[in-house]
């Protein structure tokens, strides 16, 4: 008998670490980048012009082939003119094996700020290269995401935009997901250009933290608001910062027991059918335009902002001496 009591309290004293131990349950993910070619710096800034874009391009699919993590590139095709062969190049490595090309319209354009006709150009002009590299491979554009996530800031525009979409056989891409990379790449930027490898290092960690308190607090906002979780669509671009730290945001939704699926397997869940029909002039993720759809009230201010001294050094002169913090 006293084996026995011996032996239960030795498995009550185990079973405490082995449930807290134990991996969260399984979820999935799309990881889709922005902006290809690439987000550059700008003219005669450190490091900037089509041979860092191409490296930082082939970095970032690197780490995404050792992660077997299927990614979706969207274009904007304007940038063609900047890089030359070297975003043709992009481009073609962008549209073979587990990569994909999307349209994210020619020039980058504001919908908010264009007729409709206007943004049946963006749409067209677009798509010719991307459009033309997908054909040669036997595949297709079946991808747009509006910049800034705008989608109609008025109902006409809203619904003649989804009418834009179907006939030129595109699906709206979804985003789940926001880190304010760009705000995050554009300090990291600004590091890089005054030599202050301690800051670059800093801004890193700062990103990487952030970048794991979204994946959770939209992952809960998601279940909060559908009473699931559906499939996570990641909103990144291909910057400088994601081509430094890519592996380490890969490992962040492995330590969080995440699955890498495609946008096109995201896009089959039942959540993503159709687009929340209202119109908005800001371009929130759709958890957000859900819980509006939904007249459910969710409290966005419990969604944490990037640290304000990131912002204050993103918009430092270059010429002014580091802020103390």
């Amino acid at each position: 008998m006293r084996f026995l009591t011996t032996t239960i309290l030795l498995f009550l004293a185990s079973s405490g670490p082995l449930i807290a131990c134990a991996k969260p349950p399984p979820r999935s993910v799309a990881l889709t980048f922005d902006d290809l070619p690439f987000v550059d710096a700008g003219p005669g800034q450190p490091g900037s012009g089509p041979k860092r874009a191409l490296r930082a391009s082939r970095r970032l699919q690197q780490a995404l082939v050792r992660h077997h993590a299927p990614a979706t590139g969207f274009v904007n095709e304007v940038k063609l003119r900047d890089f030359g062969n070297a975003g043709v190049t992009i481009l073609r490595e962008w549209n073979s094996g587990m990569f994909q090309l999307a349209n994210h319209g020619y020039s980058h354009g504001d919908s908010n700020k264009l007729t409709l006709a206007e943004i049946e150009q963006e749409v067209v002009q677009g798509q010719q290269v991307s459009k033309a590299l997908a054909q040669a491979a036997g595949r297709s554009l079946q991808y747009f995401r509006f910049p800034y996530n705008h989608v109609g800031d008025t109902e006409e525009k809203r619904a003649g935009i989804e009418a834009l979409l179907t006939r030129y056989g595109y699906r709206l891409a979804a985003s789940t997901i926001d880190t304010s990379d760009s705000l995050f790449n554009k300090a990291y930027e600004r590091a890089i250009a005054r030599d202050d490898g301690k800051m670059r290092q800093r801004i890193e960690q700062a990103y990487l933290m952030h970048t794991r308190q979204q994946i959770t607090y939209y992952s809960d906002l998601n279940a909060t608001v559908l009473g699931y979780r559906p499939p996570d669509i990641i909103l990144l671009h291909l910057n400088g910062i994601n081509a430094a730290v890519i592996d380490r945001i890969l490992k962040i939704f492995e330590s969080l027991n995440y699955r890498f699926i495609s946008l096109t397997e995201a896009q089959s869940d039942p959540a993503f059918h159709r687009s929340p029909a209202f119109a908005t002039q800001f371009g929130p993720m759709w958890a957000y335009r859900w819980a509006r759809e939904r007249g459910i009230k969710v409290d966005g201010r419990l969604e944490k902002e990037a640290p304000a001294w990131v912002s204050t050094y993103a918009e430092l002169d270059l010429r002014a001496p580091t802020p103390r913090q």
